[in-house]
């Protein structure tokens, strides 16, 4: 009876152990730009009902998931909120070339605490009721980069340099705005989806194109299901999530 039990048991706990390591096996790691928080949860939520493949997400700024990636971070997949990030990485042959894709086209939005209606205009932002102005890190965030384009081709980058709050992303940067620790944001329109702040889009003229693609890291080994939540992105399906977010389709 004591040897029977004692199979029963290691039989138990053999099943359970594969049980876990079949999920596990169907669950993906994909890093993201925090941009994409809103919109890429939505649709990885609308894939894994489709699949019952299961994705996790870790947002950030693309320039330090880049590095990430780049030392050997065991991601499925980058979805990065500028191309040349992408690029970076095949040419250190942390991604794959053949995975590398154009998703989306970021757009950025003034965006103020301040509940009143108001000019979000460079006027404005130069005027004594602004003492803070929150955009993501330029160096790492390609929409900081954007809002620093667009502060520049407003000609007030270097007047409004001590009203400046940068945030790690342009996630934590919405934050700022939405707690009132800044009066105004220059921020990804993406994230806009749930305010009831002011804001305004900020003529795309201004800055560069933000033109967001994805790619597969090398060290993935789960390559066949990072391409198909690559197709999902890509498909009918992601690209209508991603509109509704306010993402041009490139």
């Amino acid at each position: 009876m004591i040897r029977k039990h004692s199979l029963m048991v290691f039989f138990i706990v053999f099943l359970t152990g594969c049980a876990g390591s079949e999920n596990e096996s169907e669950t993906i790691y994909v890093a993201a730009a925090s941009d994409l928080y809103h919109a890429l949860t939505d649709i990885g939520d609308a894939f894994t009902e489709e699949t019952g493949i299961i994705v996790e997400f870790t947002y950030g700024s693309t320039g330090l998931l880049t590095q990430q990636i780049q030392e050997g971070a065991p991601f499925d997949l980058f979805a990065a909120a500028h191309e040349s990030y992408i690029d970076h990485l095949i040419e250190r042959k942390a991604v794959f070339e053949d995975s590398k894709a154009y998703y989306g086209i970021g757009r950025i939005a003034a965006l103020s605490s301040s509940g009143q209606d108001i000019v979000l205009d460079k006027d404005y932002l130069l005027s004594a009721e602004v003492k803070r102005i929150t955009i993501a890190n330029p160096e790492h965030a390609p929409y900081g980069k954007a809002a620093k384009e667009t502060l520049e081709s407003w000609g007030i980058w270097e007047e409004v340099q001590p009203k400046l709050v940068f945030g790690e992303n342009i996630r934590q940067s919405y934050q700022y705005v939405e707690s009132g620790n800044a009066e105004v944001g220059i921020i990804a329109l993406a994230l806009m989806n749930e305010t009831n702040l002011q804001y305004d889009l900020i003529e795309e003229n201004t800055h560069a194109p933000i033109l967001q693609a994805l790619g597969i890291p090398v060290q993935t080994e789960k390559r066949e299901l990072s391409e198909r939540f690559s197709d999902f992105i890509l498909s009918r399906t992601g690209q209508e999530i991603l509109i509704e977010y306010e993402f041009d389709i490139p």
